[in-house]
């Protein structure tokens, strides 16, 4: 499905937001400059073409397209993912090795352009909203609830916004008119999340069932999905738990009245349908953006997840720059029996497609059979032993990504894949674990049953009877592994190792614990501050 927006000079100043400018890329639009609000929106058409542009903008920062954005940040800041330099390649400014380190200034690049990004979405929104708002629809044949329905879907995108907004940058400021005010003033993030929580419950309820006619829009499904990812989120980000709420939106969505694809979302009955190239329908999907190559709107995921080798080794037509790697100790988190091991990465030696001739390397290990190893060092030159490093890594480091299935180039569905923002595997999580800590953080055979419906399909038959999660077994460490092996590459885990208080205090890889609390949220870019003397700068830094 692509998003056409032909026209979009009727936003008159969304730039002037924050002194940012836009960072959307592949819109296929056409600019005109004579073009304003007061000769546009004569048709429904066209108020759903503005509707519909921060939904263009929003793959700009959430889905893993570039090295920036919020994707970028809520991975490679965490325990599964990381950007290591591989001999002369990657080292980038030593961008991706302070993300790890987590000794990033209020000076980065790739930081100012996930502010600008999801900041600039924030601004569409707004000026569409107040532009709707003013309408005269009987004029152009909308009814009321026609447009009701579509303010209530720009309400709920811009909360979205802001929910990451908050989730990165705690104290933000709370804008909901284009330029108004000029500099806006820093507000505590427990007024942001309070403002949050208003939009979301008041408008939520007024979004249309989720079905085949919004795919790639926001239905309830969506909704109640940001609703439970708040609640969730609550005690860290406002000082108080909200578990029930959390629960309650999660059987929303649970007990079918949110709407569905096919009447109700259903748990996928194995590994690969909700990622497949035919994932346009999953039952699982509760908000997903929607690409299509047939459309001229692709996903372009593989220039960060891979690598020369992956155009021979699965018949397709991209290959990648080599960026993203799975750090050891997440690959090793799954047991060598979990089919997600075998069906989500890239590992082991490569071989061109359907044959057993193997693929070369073209670096370190230049005509050599190619073999993803489960370690990022120098091999080549001799370390067997060491745990590696950031800038030590190889062609071959690391496992990679295979979990969405674009399918070989003859394959009539080739690359029609669209990106899961919520599914409904993440309802089951998010309510077992809000009843785990109802609990004491103790499991409950309730939550216990969530877990294990989705991680059975990890497993075969023969396997699930020792694989199976008990209410002593499923603790809240275990949780917190199992939460990271399902979603892997789904940008959670920045979020989840906070929540669970794993960010600050944990160790991994190459990353020693800071135990600084002012890490958990990050830096206001420098430029920001000195475009808005109403800024204030976060604690820390």
């Amino acid at each position: 499905m692509k998003l056409h927006i032909r026209k979009t000079g009727y936003i008159l100043s969304v730039i002037a937001l924050l002194g940012v400018a836009s960072s959307c890329t592949k819109l296929d639009e056409t600019i005109y400059s004579d073009l304003y609000k007061d000769n546009f929106y004569k048709s429904k058409t066209e108020v759903m073409q503005a509707a519909l542009r921060p939904m263009t903008h929003l793959q700009s920062w959430i889905a893993p397209i570039r090295g920036d954005g919020y994707y970028y940040h809520a991975e490679l800041s965490s325990d599964q993912l990381a950007w290591p330099q591989k001999g002369r390649h990657a080292y980038d400014n030593g961008d991706h090795i302070r993300q790890h380190y987590h000794t990033w200034t209020d000076n980065e690049g790739r930081m100012r352009n996930a502010w600008a990004g999801m900041w600039t979405g924030v601004g569409y929104c707004n000026a569409a909203i107040t532009d709707i708002e003013k309408l005269n629809y009987q004029s152009i044949g909308m009814t009321e609830a026609e447009v009701k329905t579509v303010l209530a879907e720009l309400h709920v995108l811009r909360a979205f916004h802001y929910m990451k907004l908050v989730d990165l940058w705690g104290n933000i400021p709370i804008v909901t008119k284009v330029a108004d005010p000029l500099n806006p003033p820093t507000a505590p993030r427990k007024e942001v999340f309070a403002f949050i929580k208003s939009e979301l419950e008041t408008f939520v309820p007024q979004l249309q069932p989720y079905a085949e006619p919004l795919i790639g829009r926001i239905g309830q499904t969506a909704g109640y999905a940001m609703l439970a990812d708040l609640y969730l989120n609550a005690e860290k980000w406002a000082g108080t738990p909200m578990w029930d709420e959390c629960i309650a939106a999660c059987d929303k969505i649970m007990g079918g009245t949110a709407g569905g694809l096919g009447g109700a979302p259903k748990l996928a009955p194995n590994l690969l349908q909700t990622f497949a190239n035919t994932n346009r329908t999953a039952p699982e999907a509760l908000f997903q953006y929607a690409y299509s190559l047939k459309g001229g709107f692709v996903w372009d995921w593989i220039i960060l997840m891979g690598f020369a080798n992956m155009s021979p080794a699965l018949d397709v037509g991209y290959v990648g720059n080599n960026a993203y790697v799975v750090t050891p100790p997440a690959f090793n988190a799954y047991a060598e029996n979990d089919l997600r091991k075998k069906e989500w990465f890239l590992f082991g030696p490569q071989y061109k497609y359907g044959t057993t001739e193997p693929i070369l390397g073209t670096e370190e290990y230049n005509n050599k059979p190619f073999i993803y190893v489960n370690t990022i060092r120098r091999e080549s030159e001799g370390d067997l032993t060491s745990e590696g490093g950031m800038t030590k890594g190889e062609e071959n480091s690391g496992a990679r990504f295979n979990k969405y299935k674009t399918g070989r180039l003859n394959d009539p569905n080739y690359r029609e894949n669209n990106f899961m923002i919520y599914r409904l595997t993440e309802i089951y999580f998010d309510k077992a674990e809000a009843i785990m800590r109802k609990n004491g953080g103790q499991a409950t055979a309730e939550a216990v049953a969530l877990i294990n419906e989705s991680r059975k399909r990890a497993f075969t038959d023969a396997d699930w009877t020792n694989a199976a999660y008990t209410t002593s077994t499923l603790t809240m460490d275990e949780l917190l592994a199992e939460r990271g092996r399902e979603f892997i590459f789904e940008g959670k885990r920045r979020t989840d190792i906070i929540r669970f208080g794993k960010f600050i205090k944990g160790t991994w890889w190459d990353h020693t614990a800071t135990n600084d609390p002012n890490k958990e949220i990050y830096p206001i870019p420098s430029t920001q501050l000195a475009n808005n003397p109403n800024l204030k700068q976060n604690p820390g830094y």
